[in-house]
């Protein structure tokens, strides 16, 4: 297989496109959330976030070779990698504002520095968590049916990634539906266009056009930072002062159950990459998505990175090694020189957008496409709890932009539930599926499996260990703050409850059902 193929160009628009939004996201909330000075921002975390993804594009990029060479396949796509949405919004609001707030309490100095060290020790827990994850998950990959894993990331490729696309390509239609034209047409027409142009080039190219015309591009004021190069610098020393910090220990409540799901998101996106066609050794695999979290950490980003979802998607495109060589070295360039910031002028996010939504729609085809014809009502079941954190966020969201959770509003409480249950909306039942909903979906989907095959121990098994998730707090168990609620960590015994007696249920069957 080579190095490069036409596609990969493709490839590479779509995930550098992925990668670009992460990095505007830190930009965006480092500054205006956390307070951070653009010299902390452009010297220490982008290079750091840029170390961090050119070891894990590269390494993947290589493995993809390596598993076309000992197949003699020339169609091994690599893994697609990057930032952890999830843990980025965890670690800001969780842990580096927290720490900032407390350090002003306390008539700190430098509040800034505290809330970025403490972010440096948050990412490096959860390096540590992912690196030694990789040794023992593969036993669970095993034990669980593939309808889990996979409809735990339709679950999510459908909301957060399909309907988010799909509500601002309405919202600029003409932009939106013209370059999702030109997408349908290559990735689910299979055709070319003449001269074998690309047709992600294509979409991008015209979808920068568009929004220059509709007014969509430039965004905003032309940056004033500077242009230069920004070489990455160990921080070693930084990340010592947050480990022997007093108040290190009181982050683990986040720390963990981030790592967690990190672990459990690149387990499924692995399972992803083989029901396409790619079978990726599962160790190697997540033990270098842990050394690329420990390198952000050790050189000043505060964000975990994770095997992306969308494996599916890039392999349908034709992409195969190089569009991750050419995502890695892209996204350390910009994060090297202070060229984001131009780019993100220049190139909105709508011109792309089209590949993302397609990416989101093969992933949600796949659930069904890849598991046996009898498991569909289990890929449903593993699908619901993704929509439900998904109607959460969106809930949550709206109530914000009423401005409660900020001053002179009302802040998130208990009171908000009845609101919404005079609409006959059980909000609280939404806010509890969606704190570990990934372990979540993929239990109920597993369970769902285990019963359409009469396995109902199995179903059982399931069942329990959803109790004990429960109970020690990883799922079901959230707390508010003043905006938002957030994972509490503390037992949640009503539905460790439930759990177990449905468990039993489960074990009764046999006893007290007969065959319909």
């Amino acid at each position: 297989m080579k190095w490069f193929v036409r596609a990969d160009i493709d490839g590479f628009f779509g995930l550098a496109l992925d990668n670009l939004v992460q990095l505007l996201v830190i930009v965006g909330l480092c500054r205006h959330v956390l307070g951070f000075s653009d010299d902390l921002t452009y010297r220490h975390i982008l290079p750091g976030a840029a170390v961090s993804l050119l070891v894990g594009n590269i390494f993947y990029a290589y493995q993809a070779k390596q598993l076309a060479a000992a197949t003699g396949r020339n169609d091994i796509c690599a893994l697609p990698y990057g930032i952890n949405t999830v843990s980025l919004f965890a670690y800001i609001f969780l842990v580096m504002l927290p720490a900032k707030l407390l350090a002003e309490a306390a008539g700190a100095t430098n509040p800034e520095t505290i809330a970025w060290q403490a972010g440096l020790l948050a990412c490096f827990g959860s390096g540590l968590i992912e690196f030694g994850g990789s040794f023992v998950v593969e036993k669970l990959r095993r034990v669980t049916p593939r309808a889990a894993l996979l409809s735990t990331l339709s679950g999510i490729a459908l909301t957060f990634i399909s309907l988010g696309f799909l509500f601002r390509t309405y919202a600029h239609p003409v932009v939106g539906l013209v370059t999702l034209g030109v997408i349908l047409l290559v990735y689910f027409g299979k055709l070319r266009f003449r001269g074998n142009i690309p047709g992600g080039l294509v979409a991008v190219v015209l979808g920068v056009l568009l929004s220059w015309l509709m007014g969509l591009a430039p965004v905003g004021e032309l940056p004033d930072n500077e242009l230069g190069v920004y070489l990455p610098v160990p921080v070693i020393g930084d990340l010592l002062a947050a480990l022997t910090s007093e108040h290190s220990l009181s982050y683990l409540s986040v720390i963990i159950p981030m790592g967690l799901f990190n672990v459990m998101g690149s387990l499924q996106n692995i399972e992803s990459a083989e029901a396409a066609g790619d079978s990726y050794p599962t160790q190697s695999s997540l033990a270098v998505n842990g050394i690329g979290t420990l390198a952000a950490s050790l050189f000043g980003s505060c964000f975990p990175t994770t095997i992306y979802i969308g494996h599916p998607g890039w392999k349908a495109m034709g992409a195969r090694a190089g569009y991750s060589i050419l995502n890695g070295t892209f996204i350390t360039l910009v994060c090297l020189t202070g060229g984001l910031s131009y780019i993100v002028w220049a190139v909105p996010v709508d011109a792309g957008m089209a590949i993302v939504l397609w990416i989101g729609i093969v992933i949600a085809a796949q659930a069904f496409q890849e598991t046996p014809k009898s498991h569909a009502p289990a890929v449903v079941m593993g699908l619901l709890p993704g929509i439900a954190a998904w109607g959460a966020f969106m809930a949550k969201s709206g109530v914000r932009a009423a401005d409660y959770g900020g001053a002179p509003m009302p802040a998130f409480s208990e009171t908000m539930l009845a609101r919404f249950q005079q609409a006959d909306i059980w909000i609280n039942g939404a806010f509890a599926l969606e704190q570990g909903f990934i372990f979540t979906a993929m239990i109920l989907a597993a369970l769902t499996v285990a019963i359409i095959e009469r396995q109902f121990v199995n179903a059982a098994l399931w069942s329990g260990s959803a109790s004990l998730l429960s109970a020690c707090g990883l799922i079901h168990s959230y707390r508010w703050t003043a905006g938002d609620t957030a994972l509490s960590l503390t037992p949640a015994w009503e539905w460790s409850a439930a759990y177990a007696l449905m468990a039993l249920v489960f074990l009764a069957a046999k006893w007290l059902c007969v065959e319909d």
